[in-house]
């Protein structure tokens, strides 16, 4: 048997399955008397208390020697827990509807599924789960008959060693408890590549796949499975030759990351001598370890929709210039691109909005169009950039940016952040560059006329693709049109490369194709200088640019353009040109 997902963390590894479910009584609501109303609050209060215990027990188990950022996942939730939504938003419920509290949380998790539901970044979409996993942890703790101090583990485990974990879903403190038994790696039936489980395993170094349809009715206990993180493929019944096989890809596998790790302090230039620019894409502020572990140069893309969404309340500015703070002093003079708020209208993040819902939120009142609809919130970040500025270097980044009309309104409110913080006496630098991202088919188009106000642009492939091809990528009833390939956003990408290149100002690309390697060497082909990529990625991508020489790159890319024929230029992803 052979089945695909979506590979969240690349790898090889065989062993037996260990299939495992969460306890997931289902919830029935049933009404509560106004004389039982402190009880049930109360009852709440303690499942709530013991799942904070239960997460600070699994966030003390991790050793010392672990990366910074998983412990940040389970801080991250310790967070989301303590906060409003969480807290205080069943109580309310319980005290309205007069209702039991499973039920209320139940009520507080579909509301809050529903706001990131309606989000257009797959990243930030996935984040219901991080939502659903904390509320069905104090579920758990509501169910149980015999809760005790939150030393017992709603998730306990046996011993697993080089089992591959098959599940529904894992919540990031369930991934953690299972590496410390030194597991194989995981196959969900649901999840995102971009949930914090996806990024977790990666950091982990855990083979990992979601999306696998049906899966745990597919496998049996023991049964031994092959999981390819490459491809995304889980094989069971393999024969003993197919085992072999894998066993010695997994082998030959290995040596090559450490290959690859030699490459990590060497210069990023192609054989005949260009040097190019590589970068990592950065969510969480912790997620500045992969800058230093990686030998990316820089921050490329540093999302701060996290300032945002993982709260009741957006971030002030202090909170913002605390966070900026700390990725330039962790950059050590590399430089920080600072992409600005990138979420759809003020309902995606606010979970009292109770109003109607955008009809189509990825043409609606998001990115930069939400920045400027609320002026006061984006000074707010401005002068947070700004303040930071003085730490290290800085950049600025537009998302979505359509027209010179969002230009000039974004300059006038630079200025006046930049008058604000003066009339405060508050000092910042005055050459900070400021880019646009290039992810609407108009801007790409008009990429020479919006450079000319800009000092740098950067090519975010995800919008763009989905926007000119219009389609969604996350749908899955029309995702296999997503085609980076398509001659229509190729011609898109070369018109945004020239238009720098007739400027003269850096052309970067911090979507998902530049931290593909098949499509390594047409960008470099076409002319792109500037590639910002999962730090995962990015040794491989840097080991392509080095072994490639651009000269002999654009020469085929040249001959493949004038031949009009869009399965020449499939093929040339498909060969090594090194």
């Amino acid at each position: 048997m052979l089945v695909t997902g979506s590979s969240v963390s690349r790898g090889i590894s065989i062993g037996p399955v260990h299939l495992f479910e969460r306890g997931k009584t289902e919830v029935v609501r049933y009404d509560i008397k106004k004389s039982q109303l402190k009880d049930e609050i109360k009852r709440f209060k303690r499942a709530h208390r013991l799942a904070i215990k239960h997460l600070q027990n699994v966030r003390q188990a991790i050793p010392g020697d672990a990366p910074e950022d998983i412990a940040s996942f389970i801080d991250s939730h310790l967070l989301m827990i303590e906060d409003v939504p969480f807290k205080q938003a069943p109580i309310q419920i319980i005290e309205t509807q007069l209702c039991n509290a499973e039920w209320a949380l139940s009520i507080q998790k579909n509301k809050l599924a529903n706001i990131f539901d309606q989000m257009q970044d797959s990243y930030l979409k996935t984040r219901r789960n991080d939502v659903e996993h904390i509320i069905s942890l104090i579920q758990d703790f509501l169910l149980k008959e015999q809760a005790d101090d939150g030393k017992s583990d709603p998730a306990e485990v046996k011993k697993l060693k080089g089992h591959i974990i098959v599940a529904d879903d894992l919540a990031p403190a369930d991934t953690i408890m299972f590496e410390h038994q030194n597991i194989g790696g995981f196959v969900t039936e649901f999840g995102g590549t971009t949930s914090h489980t996806a990024i977790l395993a990666r950091s982990l170094g855990i083979p990992a796949i979601v999306a696998v349809a049906n899966i745990r009715s597919l496998l049996s206990e023991n049964e031994t499975v092959i999981i390819d993180g490459n491809t995304g493929t889980v094989i069971a019944g393999a024969d003993e030759q197919m085992l072999r096989q894998y066993r010695k890809q997994k082998r030959a596998e290995k040596e090559y990351q450490k290959q690859l790790e030699t490459l990590k302090n060497k210069r990023t230039r192609t054989r005949d001598g260009t040097d190019i620019k590589l970068m990592t894409n950065i969510e969480l502020t912790e997620d500045i370890r992969a800058l230093k572990h990686s030998g990316a140069e820089g921050v490329g893309l540093y999302r701060t929709e996290f300032l945002y969404i993982d709260r009741h309340h957006a971030a002030n500015e202090e909170e913002h210039l605390s966070a900026y703070k700390k990725i330039l002093r962790a950059a050590n003079d590399h430089p920080v691109t600072i992409r600005t708020l990138d979420l759809g209208a003020e309902k995606e993040f606010d979970p009292d909005y109770e109003g109607p819902l955008a009809p189509n939120p990825a043409l609606g009142l998001r990115a930069i169009r939400r920045s400027l609809k609320n002026p006061e919130l984006f000074l707010q970040q401005l002068r947070a950039i700004l303040r930071a500025s003085l730490h290290g270097e800085v950049r600025i980044l537009i998302p979505m940016l359509t027209s010179l009309n969002e230009l000039e309104q974004i300059m006038q409110l630079y200025k006046m952040a930049q008058q604000q913080l003066e009339r405060k006496k508050k000092n910042f630098r005055r050459d900070i560059k400021i880019g646009g991202m290039i992810e609407v088919p108009a801007a790409a188009i008009a990429a020479e006329t919006l450079g000319r106000h800009l000092d740098f642009l950067s090519i975010g492939t995800n919008d763009l693709i989905q926007y000119s091809l219009a389609i969604d990528r996350i749908d899955e009833e029309v995702n296999y049109l997503y085609d980076p390939l398509h001659p229509g956003i190729i011609k898109l990408i070369d018109t945004v490369i020239k238009a720098g290149e007739r400027l003269n100002i850096p052309v970067a690309m911090c979507g998902e194709m530049a931290g593909d390697s098949r499509f390594t060497a047409l960008l470099l082909a076409m002319g792109l200088k500037e590639f910002s990529v999962h730090p995962n990625n990015l040794l491989e991508i840097k080991r392509i640019i080095i072994e490639s020489d651009i000269g002999a790159l654009k020469r085929k890319y040249q001959r493949i353009i004038a031949s009009h024929n869009p399965n020449k230029l499939i093929e040339f992803c498909s060969n090594k040109h090194a």
